[in-house]
């Protein structure tokens, strides 16, 4: 991870000002602002009250953008995620009402407590940027960005999201508990108020579309491609993975290098950035087999292992 001072002047104050509440998830903060840069979603799973919902809510306030929130139960339904259409007496016609996944930033909170139909509703709009609801096809708004949660799926009463569905999010992040120091901090930031209410935006929506855009450029040399292409590929032949990852990790793998790079003050990737994200974009894509499992090894531990034993490319360029 960069020092904060090399960022780009933008992003590092929106890193600041995420950091005013949440103290010592530097981590969290700056591959949440990668993964809202290059239009991924992000999916936190951890253990009830460690800050998942402060995250999300603070990147939103920070970036300026309307902020939703679903809070996903047992007996939620797919209208209730979309919107739904309701007849009008007066104009004698229906009229859609847009759920709350018409917004910028969106909170799905504890996805995995609700059914895979509902679960469904969210995925397709973060696929497709669109939704469709009686036939007629309805366009997000821009930027479209889902930070979901969820408690580990040891919870009782939970929907484990499918591998395939788990593929739609760019990166799988934890929070982990808090240092002793840093929880002193967080009890003295909440001894009178909420910390979330002392912050404001510091750039703003038209702001965030320019970088977004403005992050499709940073370079990839060739060998930085070939360097993503042999390690996806090592996951397709490891003897402990049942099911390794596919194209699609590879390009978001590749999206995810441009946006950190873009972030730490480059316009080219370099292998480093390759070898940080790799650890939170393909372990979630992966599926191990049954002897593997039963051996205690994990997906990050065997991601860890390719990227160590991946030889590091020599690039012949830095810029264009």
């Amino acid at each position: 991870m960069s020092h904060i001072e090399e960022m780009h002047p933008k992003l590092r104050r929106v890193i600041e000002n995420i950091e005013n509440v949440m103290i010592g998830k530097r981590d969290v903060s700056v591959l949440s602002l990668v993964a809202l840069l290059a239009n991924g979603h992000v999916l936190l799973e951890d253990v009830p009250g460690v800050g998942k919902t402060m995250m999300v809510r603070a990147l939103a306030k920070s970036v300026g953008v309307e902020f939703k929130r679903i809070q996903f139960t047992p007996d939620l339904l797919p209208s209730d995620v979309t919107g739904v259409s309701i007849y009008n007496p007066k104009e004698l016609r229906f009229e859609f009402r847009e759920g709350p996944i018409f917004g910028n930033v969106i909170l799905a909170d504890e996805i995995n407590r609700t059914s895979p139909k509902t679960q469904s509703a969210l995925l397709e709009g973060m696929e497709e940027g669109s939704i469709t609801v009686d036939g007629i096809t309805r366009v997000l708004a821009k930027p479209f960005f889902v930070m979901a949660t969820q408690n580990p799926v040891d919870y009782e009463g939970t929907y484990p999201l499918p591998e395939a569905q788990l593929d739609r999010f760019l990166f799988k992040l934890r929070m982990g508990y808090p240092s002793k120091s840093e929880e002193f901090e967080v009890l003295t930031l909440a001894e009178k108020e909420r910390p979330i209410h002392k912050i404001d935006s510091v750039i703003t929506k038209e702001e965030l579309v320019e970088l977004q855009n403005e992050i499709q450029h940073v370079f990839v040399d060739e060998t930085i491609k070939n360097y993503i292409i042999d390690i996806t590929g090592k996951t397709r032949k490891h003897p402990s993975i049942y099911l390794g990852a596919s194209p699609r990790a590879s390009i978001a793998l590749m999206k995810a290098a441009q946006a950190y790079a873009f972030i730490t003050g480059r316009d080219y990737i370099i292998p480093d950035d390759i070898q940080f994200l790799a650890q939170y974009v393909l372990p979630h894509r992966i599926i191990l087999r049954s002897e593997a499992k039963f051996e205690g090894k994990t997906a990050e531990e065997i991601v860890s292992d390719i990227i160590i034993r991946t030889t590091v490319p020599v690039q012949r360029s830095l810029s264009r």
